[in-house]
């Protein structure tokens, strides 16, 4: 994830990140430029139409077609942002939930309960790393120490996080049967194990779940054809500085588009996705300090 100053407004101005939609959009700017200008050419050299008043009339259909655009866009922009918002809002609760699920072993478990200790500060921090590569689609195995440990072992073939979840799971009810736990405090840490596969779930949900094809096309397809005919309407009254005019316009829409695509997966790794593998070490600091 790109970090940056909000309030350093001239940097941002200035400077093209390899992120920004001009230096993806660059070719077809170029492309529509050279497009607008040979409409201009054609309707003003040879079509001769600027002495035809119904001619004058052709910008008032662009003019009402353009509120119907703005609004579909403003709704594709934050229905993007919502699943951008909502997959970073789930991993803030997968970090409370291992610190809380930490601090409450370390005050349940005995200090001399070396290997139950381990056991945990090595599986939370594995799941926020499991969750990651699972959204990302990345089969991984997880090489947690030189030597085999039984009770590590993963099957990548298998749905990890799950996996790693009902380890914990296994060995908290262990620890309950060998009287290390009272049943209270089984009820107490239950919380934060469930939350580790909500958060799977809701993220899940997310990434599997994109915006309607139908919906998604449409707003293309509208953006195409109104870029398309802007020059036609807007020619005898900007003359050859139409061409600029629906670039910028292009680019305007077209970026917008490409934005919401990008942010509607918050998973990937996209500049502006969510930086789950900081979120992973920042997990895994903090439950090696607390444990």
């Amino acid at each position: 994830m790109l970090i940056y100053n909000p309030k350093d407004w001239f940097s941002i101005i200035f400077q093209f990140h390899k992120s920004d939609t001009f230096r993806k959009l660059a070719p077809l700017i170029a492309v529509i430029t050279v497009y607008s200008l040979l409409v201009a050419y054609w309707e003003i050299e040879y079509l001769h139409l600027s002495s035809q008043s119904w001619v004058k009339n052709i910008p008032v259909m662009h003019n009402l077609l353009g509120f119907a655009i703005s609004m579909l866009l403003v709704f594709r922009t934050n229905t993007a942002y919502d699943r951008w918002w909502e997959g970073r809002k789930q991993w803030g609760s997968l970090v409370n939930a291992s610190r809380s699920f930490a601090l409450k072993l370390d005050a349940m478990l005995d200090r001399g309960d070396v290997s139950a200790r381990e056991f945990f500060k090595k599986m939370i921090p594995m799941y926020a790393v499991a969750l990651k590569d699972h959204l990302q689609s990345e089969q991984t195995r997880f090489m947690l120490d030189e030597k085999e440990h039984a009770e590590f072992y993963i099957d990548v073939k298998k749905h990890i996080p799950v996996q790693i979840a009902g380890l914990m799971i296994k060995r908290v009810n262990l620890l309950y049967h060998q009287k290390k736990l009272t049943g209270e405090q089984l009820i107490l840490i239950n919380t934060e194990i469930t939350t580790f596969t909500d958060v799977c779930g809701a993220c899940e949900r997310i990434k599997n779940t994109p915006i309607p094809y139908s919906y998604s096309a449409f707003i293309k397809k509208f953006i195409f054809i109104y870029v398309m005919t802007l020059p036609f309407g807007f020619v005898f009254s900007l003359g050859y500085y139409v061409a600029p005019m629906v670039a910028f316009v292009m680019y305007v829409l077209v970026s917008l588009e490409l934005i919401a695509e990008e942010i509607e997966d918050p998973f990937g790794n996209d500049v502006n996705d969510l930086p789950m593998s900081k979120i992973a070490s920042n997990i895994k600091k903090t439950i090696d300090e607390i444990l």
